[in-house]
């Protein structure tokens, strides 16, 4: 005995409908009579947007939009979840809704992306006409020959990175989109940009902009999209050529051919020294001699991590780019403040405590003190384990520790100074700095450079007095000494 589809035994475990409905690019004229036919259908027809020009007869006829989401959400993936929360809560309460998309909805509908993954709902997919196809026509070209690739303006500094075009850059709705698309290129195009606008409707406009005058000569909305020939000098290009020049010279020199992860450590750590000593000459504000020393530094230790990704693709371990990804996605995780809307972390130090935590778990780490180098420089040792203890309220100024107990500490090694007790007074000191926020490590070498440059003063005071500091008789060379430290407060 065969029964309906439908059947009462199956019912209960049917899932809500959703039919997602793409309304084509412009007016209702390129909406699909199959598109037609299931709004038609639908016992509720939801528009993502109304402000679109096949949405209008839509609402008139009694379709309800999702617009007011945009309003209330703080940003787009706000807006995204919303939407589909919605969609799917009409769903349960109807049984089958239609959900109405601008265009395709297989092309940069995001929200459309999430409903199809989610489990709650059983999504049908009625496509449209996208707005690609009227760009290709109005652009006279095929776009798999002419190899073009379709970016999100909204992401255009990360998405077209060492990209040299052509690009469709769609969904550019905003003079400060454009703005940031225009910026994110070093060296402007020499041809210039196709504005497509409000392509299929009365008042479409398909016009070629220079570059400089992106974000001027238009005025954009979410029917706006531009279509880049070339970029002269791609996003990250520079990233890019770098990234070569590293692999050619691991083919071609002889000294680079010969180094290891190993024999890079001395050149890793010489790097990073200076450019804390580039950082420290900085000035406050930084002048242009002290940011250009600090660039040429930081673009040395950039090359070390590139020569040591190079070296690892060379051995089927990773690459730059999972380098890349893998910081990016850590990032991300480690500050769900800021990806995720988590709330109650308002302070840094809130920040902090949650990172370590994060971190703890990510590691799998029995003890939060777990994975500190041992090999660190002794108060940036210090440093760390104190930021750890503190993220679990087992800082400095918690556990008892106060200045007092230092002043007697520095009273007892004063008159019989040892390891150990000099230790102790170390300790204490480098823990103090951690705890008010200073880095101990970069606060002695702030005052081992200050007493370098007194040093040095005093030299050239004895030179000027026609001798030197070795040549005067101790008295002098004190009262030399003292007359160059004036108002500084180191020993």
């Amino acid at each position: 005995m065969s029964r309906s589809p439908a059947g009462p035994e199956e019912s209960p475990s049917a899932l809500p409908r959703v039919v997602v409905v793409g309304l084509g690019p412009a007016g209702a004229e390129h909406t699909t009579q199959r598109a037609r036919e299931a709004l038609d259908q639908a016992p509720l027809v939801l528009l993502r947007t109304g402000r679109h020009p096949a949405a209008e007869p839509l609402v008139v006829a009694g379709a309800a939009t999702l617009d007011h989401l945009y309003e209330t959400a703080e940003t787009f993936e706000d807006v995204y979840l919303a939407i589909v929360e919605a969609v799917v809560a009409a769903a349960a309460a109807h049984g089958s809704v239609a959900y109405a998309v601008p265009g395709s909805p297989l092309v940069l509908e995001r929200s459309v992306t999430a409903l199809r993954r989610d489990p709650r709902v059983d999504v049908e997919v009625v496509a449209g006409m996208s707005f690609l196809d009227l760009a290709w026509e109005r652009l006279g070209i095929d776009p798999v020959e002419a190899h073009v690739r379709l970016v999100d303006a909204g992401a255009f500094a990360v998405d077209a990175a060492g990209d040299t075009g052509p690009l469709l850059v769609a969904q550019a709705w905003s003079r400060a989109v454009l703005s940031e698309v225009k910026l994110a290129v070093d060296s402007p195009p020499s041809r210039p940009v196709t504005a497509l606008h409000h392509l299929g409707l009365p008042d479409e406009q398909v016009v070629e902009v220079a570059w400089e005058e992106l974000d001027r000569s238009l005025d954009p909305d979410h029917l706006t999209c531009l279509y880049v020939p070339e970029l002269a000098e791609p996003v990250a290009h520079e990233l890019v050529a770098l990234d070569e020049v590293v692999h050619v010279l691991r083919r071609r020199c002889p000294w680079d051919r010969e180094q290891t992860h190993r024999s890079l450590v001395r050149h890793l750590l010489e790097e990073a020294y200076e450019t804390i000593e580039a950082i420290d000459e900085l000035g406050d504000p930084p002048d242009a001699a002290g940011a250009e020393h600090l660039e040429e530094e930081l673009g040395d230790l950039l090359c070390q991590v590139m020569f040591h990704a190079t070296l690892a693709g060379e051995e089927g371990l990773f690459s730059l780019a999972d380098v890349a990804r893998t910081t990016h996605d850590k990032l991300v995780h480690r500050h769900p403040h800021v990806f995720a809307g988590v709330s109650g972390v308002e302070s840094a130090d809130a920040v902090m405590t949650r990172w370590e935590q994060i971190k703890q778990v990510e590691k799998g780490r029995e003890s939060l003190m777990d994975g500190i180098p041992a090999a660190l420089p002794a108060l940036a040792l210090v440093a760390k384990l104190e930021r750890k203890a503190s993220s679990v309220d087992l800082g400095w100024a918690l556990t008892g520790a106060s200045a007092a107990e230092l002043e007697a500490l520095l009273r007892s090694v004063a008159g019989h100074p040892d390891a150990d007790g000099l230790g102790a007074l170390l300790l204490g000191v480098a823990r103090l700095a951690a705890h008010a926020k200073v880095d101990p490590e970069d606060a002695l070498r702030r005052a081992a450079l200050a007493m370098r440059r007194r040093f040095v003063a005093t030299e050239r005071a004895a030179a000027a007095e026609g001798g030197s500091i070795a040549g005067l008789d101790p008295a002098a060379r004190l009262a030399l000494w003292r007359e160059q430290g004036a108002g500084e407060t180191s020993p």
